[in-house]
């Protein structure tokens, strides 16, 4: 299933998306799409609807963020190998793990602002995790059991306030703006090996980064698995899986964002984003 949630900010509904790509109305059946909706049971019922005897959806609304009340937004950091390379560090022997505030947390198409005082925002296109189900110390062959599904995020940076200002990474990963989610949240079902997704971004119309999930130091699996030793993965915990090489801090010289700029970015199978970037203030 391809599920998502569409209309005004604030007042979005939950949809899905038919064989047919079109959007139908699943308000009749949940009120959104968020962390109680992923378990088995209620991914099953919904799973049993036949789409065509949803109401279908007129027009093109937007499209919020696929899933709402994200209660923890994980990141993993240099987790492709040639993204290591472009960043001058050696590839990591355990996972790097950090956080987004969740109120970065955007629809897929929402405008981007720079940070205000910000000289170096940058793109990440990143495979999204979305965990399912209570997880606590499960292993790599059951990890993605606990999985509901995927979908696609930018995980914009601000590489000044991330490296250079020194404490965690957090603080040049949380702006405003610097989360989009989406367009669908797809069930595990429509992605039975995570390990094989092309995943692409495109600056005002340039493909920069162009590569394929099999490039991860660490699987989605193992990653779920290394986390659930640490913390207790909740339902609608999002994990951004880590981007591979082609971002504007590792060109020569480094290009970061700036107003006016334009970016497309997908995952074969999880849909495209499209955002305009522009300056704090305009």
């Amino acid at each position: 299933m391809k599920l998502v949630r569409y209309g005004a900010l604030g007042a979005e509904k939950p949809g899905m998306i038919d064989q047919d790509g079109a959007l139908r109305d699943l308000s009749g059946h949940l009120n959104d799409i968020e962390p109680s909706t992923l378990t088995k049971d209620r991914l099953s019922a919904l799973r049993a609807l036949d789409p065509g005897n949803l109401p279908l959806v007129d027009g093109q609304p937007r499209y919020g963020a696929c899933i709402s009340g994200v209660p923890n937004f994980y990141c993993v950091g240099l987790n492709y190998v040639n993204h290591a390379k472009e960043s001058g560090m050696e590839p990591p022997a355990e996972p790097i793990l950090f956080s987004k505030a969740t109120s970065c947390i955007q629809g897929p198409n929402d405008e981007i602002i720079i940070p205000k005082g910000s000289v170096k925002s940058d793109w990440e296109v990143e495979l999204g995790v979305v965990i399912g189900a209570v997880t606590e110390h499960v292993s790599e062959a059951d990890a993605l059991n606990c999985v509901a599904g995927y979908c696609l995020i930018n995980d914009m940076s601000e590489r000044s306030f991330q490296i250079e200002r020194g404490g965690q990474w957090i603080k040049g990963k949380s702006a405003p703006t610097f989360g989009p989610i989406g367009p669908w949240l797809v069930t595990t079902d429509e992605i039975p090996d995570p390990q094989v997704l092309p995943l692409w971004l495109k600056l005002n119309g340039k493909t920069v980064q162009n590569s394929n999930t099999s490039d991860m130091i660490f699987s989605v699996a193992t990653i779920v698995s290394y986390m659930s030793q640490f913390m207790r993965l909740m339902p609608g915990d999002v994990i951004a899986t880590g981007t591979p090489e082609g971002v504007g801090m590792g060109m020569k010289p480094p290009r970061y964002l700036v107003d006016g700029d334009q970016l497309e970015l997908g995952i074969d199978g999880l849909g495209v984003q499209n955002q305009n970037v522009h300056a704090f203030g305009h």
